[in-house]
This record gives C-alpha cells, structure tokens and sequence, in this order.
C-alpha cells in the first residue's frame, strides 16, 4: 500500500511542477522584450527599411499562432504606415533563423531604422504592446 501511496505523490508532484512550468511559459508568451542591440547581428538579405522600423515575423506554414500575428501585426501596421513588415517563412530560409537565434515560432523581432534589434517576442504580442514599442523609433 506504501508504494501506491509514493507513487501517487510522486505524480502529484510532478503534474504540480509541469503546471507550474506552463503557467510561467505562458506568461510570457508573447511579451516584447528589450534586447542589448547586438552589434555583431548579420541583418543582411532581410529586407529592413532604412527609414523607419521594421517588424520582422519568423513563421511557417504549420503554425497555427503565427496567423494571430500575423493579424497583430497587420493592425499595427495600418495603424503606423511608416513601419515596414516582413514576413520569413522558417522552413524556407532555415539559415535566417539560425543568424537570429529563433527557437521556436511565431517569434517576432522589431528593428530600427538602423538596422539594430530592438525587441525580440516569442509567442503572439499584443497589438498595444508593439504599438508601444515602435513608437520612440518612428522619426
């Protein structure tokens, strides 16, 4: 009885651990986060404007949450025409995502008009929050 009892509380602890780990992965999806403006970033082939910021959203044709950014990012973008969008498909261009680290998708990256990196989103961003963020590179 002793090791059905153990066994039991071993899988209670470890469906406690595994909610735990979701409800932290989950409250950051989707968050903007500041990044250190990697000098030694090869920007090169990805279509950045020089005149305004640019959203850049990693994607692939099997991923469902990448349309919602999809969707995000063109509200944004008739919100803010001055903020160009490019869209790379991941399995198209496997090296792009290589260069710019990308893990898991949707993710999405805002550039200035220098081509620096900005911010770095894994998961679908609010609309506001990107809103929030490309306003200070608008020039």
């Amino acid at each position: 009885m002793s090791a059905i009892v153990t066994a039991g509380a071993a899988i209670a602890a470890a469906l406690g651990l595994a909610g735990a780990a979701g409800v932290l992965h989950n409250r950051r999806s989707g968050t903007l986060r500041d990044t250190e403006h990697p000098q030694d970033l090869d920007t090169a082939g990805l279509g950045l404007s020089t005149s305004g910021p640019t959203i850049v959203h990693l994607t692939a044709v099997w991923c469902g949450p990448c349309a919602g950014v999809r969707r995000v990012i063109k509200q944004v973008c008739a919100d803010l025409p001055q903020v160009t969008h490019v869209e790379i498909d991941m399995d198209a261009n496997p090296a792009v995502a290589r260069r710019l680290s990308v893990l898991s998708l949707p993710t999405t990256f805002i550039f200035d008009a220098d081509g620096l990196q900005r911010y770095r989103s894994a998961g679908v961003p609010k609309a506001a929050d990107l809103k929030a963020a490309l306003q200070p590179l608008l020039t």
